[in-house]
């Protein structure tokens, strides 16, 4: 397992590095040699009562997996962490072995098929020219977390979202 512990605003010790690298490995029983970053931070809102914020990324030969959690302790985040880590590991391990499961039978033989994503509602709009201070405004009126808009400087399809930390991002295409 490689890891990498980063603290953002936080002194990272021996002990709380030690600590994440002895609960992280548990993750190591599933995923074969995962790459995992930590970073490890405190939220500057005092209204926050869990400023204490652990988040991770985990690069395997699958997919990469993300989490973030918060608590009033830092060990206490880190152990959430790992258990949401741990769901999303068994979660996508389970969703391999029915692929495979499903794969090895013929279609006749009775067994359903693996479940895919369905798509359950599909919705067109226009989608009008304007710049990213509009569609914040656009955002905000239609109480949604993100929006599509044409911009109107580049004539492409920009994306503007609300953040979890606050504030509004903006995804441009290449």
């Amino acid at each position: 397992m490689q890891l990498r512990v980063k603290g953002r605003g936080v002194e990272v010790t021996d002990a709380i590095r030690s600590y994440a690298e002895k609960r992280l490995g548990r993750l190591e029983r599933q995923l074969p040699d995962p790459k995992i970053e930590l970073q490890l931070s405190e939220e500057q809102n005092p209204s926050i009562r869990d400023s204490h914020v652990a988040e991770a990324t985990v690069w395997t030969q699958g997919p990469v997996l993300r989490a973030r959690e918060s608590s009033q302790d830092m060990r206490a985040s880190i152990d959430q962490l790992v258990d949401k880590l741990e769901r999303q590991v068994t979660r996508y391990r389970e969703k391999r072995s029915r692929r495979r499961r499903v794969s090895r039978h013929a279609p006749d033989e009775g067994i359903p098929m693996a479940e895919e994503p369905q798509i359950v509602r599909t919705k067109q709009f226009a989608v009008k020219p304007m710049n990213a201070e509009e569609a914040v405004l656009q955002l905000e009126l239609v109480g949604h977390d993100f929006f599509v808009f044409r911009n109107a400087d580049s004539d492409e399809v920009n994306i503007v979202y609300r953040r979890q930390q606050g504030g509004y991002g903006l995804i441009e295409p290449q």
